[in-house]
């Protein structure tokens, strides 16, 4: 299996993808603030998955990452509430995305309480 394989990796996946269409919309001036910080956490989500996969013989170093991974999505929330407090999204909009975003946090709490089941020895 290759973490690509995970569910959470492609929810995850397809959540940053959803964040990078929404935010398509956010004003110009939002560029280097609100829309490149939202970007970039929603996407690290996936990249610390994958860097921790790749790590999993090693215990330590993959509950690091997947708490690396925990941390970008709860950073991920923090800039969907501002993008709904600045009216760049719909209520429903924030609701769909951080109920995503939520779901995904589940997963890697368990992945990080369950390191076994996920090949580390």
């Amino acid at each position: 299996m290759d973490f690509k394989d995970l569910t959470v990796y492609k929810k995850a996946f397809s959540l940053a993808l959803e964040i990078f269409e929404i935010s398509k919309k956010f004003p110009k001036e939002e560029t280097y603030s609100l829309t490149d910080q939202i970007r970039r956490c929603s996407r690290s989500v996936c990249a610390n998955i994958g860097e921790g996969y790749r790590k999993r013989r090693y215990p330590k170093h993959f509950i690091s990452k997947v708490s690396d991974s925990d941390s970008e999505n709860a950073e991920t929330q923090v800039w969907l509430q501002f993008a709904l407090a600045c009216g760049y999204i719909s209520n429903s909009e924030f609701g769909d995305l951080n109920n995503k975003s939520l779901e995904t946090g589940k997963m890697l709490n368990h992945m990080i309480e369950n390191p076994g089941k996920y090949g580390v020895k």
